[in-house]
């Protein structure tokens, strides 16, 4: 036998051996997918937004197939995402779970506070706050320069004289809007909790009726007022326990400064809309 073919057959023996080698070892450290991930991944809306606590839609997906997620944890899914999740994983879901939306505690627009000086820097509610707590006379409230409309990935969120407004029907409970406040005003609620304290700001009564004519004066006739015990004070500041709340009404009428209101079902903007202010800065 020649030199050259016992060499062949040498690699090929021993291509055969290493083939083989790998094969086994494929199949003795194969990491199995559950088809279902996939399937689940299908039904998902794909926004990838993190509002349910992943990283992205995979990782929900592989996490509902895991058991450490629930079937209806995608927020921007809502019901019909819930009930496509439940019937890949051959589970029910119980779609009387309340949806949540985002709400934004100050109602203190351009004409109802005050400005303790011209901001003309950045329009970015963070750059804004890093200069004297913000250019509001109350250091709580909301500065309207929309940094938590631009994170919104959904367009839930207009700047309305200089003020944050949620349109409920856009919202989609990602939570992005959270992060994005400097002032921490924005929480999320369930979607049938229509009366909200619009103000978090933590002064007393008389500082505050000094710089803002809708704020929260801790008077505690809403305390008062409230026949479930749903309304707390915080500081200074009411604050109403959704969990609690029957949307009486009864807190709303008692308020002095109508810090508390209900919010509409629709048109939200329409509380807000108010003639344009030439000075207002805009988000850009």
């Amino acid at each position: 036998m020649s030199p050259i073919l016992t060499n062949v057959l040498i690699f090929l023996a021993l291509g055969i051996v290493l083939g083989a080698i790998l094969t086994i070892a494929a199949k003795v450290f194969e990491v199995k997918v559950d088809p279902r991930v996939e399937a689940v991944r299908e039904v998902l809306p794909g926004a990838n937004c993190g509002a349910c606590g992943e990283v992205g839609c995979d990782n929900f997906a592989a996490a509902v197939v895991a058991g450490t997620q629930p079937v209806d944890g995608c927020p921007v899914g809502g019901a019909e995402g819930a009930i496509a999740v439940a019937n890949v994983m051959g589970v029910e879901v119980d779609l009387n779970a309340t949806r949540k939306v985002a709400r934004v505690r100050c109602k203190g627009t351009y004409t109802d506070s005050k400005e303790k000086y011209n901001y003309s820097g950045i329009a970015d509610c963070f750059a804004a706050s890093q200069v004297f707590a913000g250019h509001k006379e109350c250091q709580y409230g909301c500065l309207g320069h929309g940094t938590c409309a631009k994170a919104c990935p959904f367009g839930a969120i207009d700047i309305v004289d200089r003020v944050a407004v949620i349109n409920e029907d856009k919202c989609q409970a990602c939570e992005k809007c959270i992060s994005a406040c400097p002032k921490q005003l924005i929480e999320m609620v369930p979607v049938d909790k229509r009366y909200t304290v619009g103000c978090r700001s933590l002064d007393k009564g008389g500082v505050v009726r000094k710089y803002c004519s809708v704020g929260c004066i801790g008077c505690t006739l809403c305390v008062k007022a409230c026949p479930v015990e749903a309304i707390t004070m915080q500081g200074a500041v009411a604050y109403i326990d959704p969990t609690k709340c029957i949307n009486c009404g009864a807190c709303e009428k008692k308020c002095p400064t109508k810090a508390i209101w209900r919010v509409p079902e629709t048109n939200q903007l329409a509380v807000f809309v108010k003639e344009e202010d030439p000075t207002e800065p805009k988000a850009v």
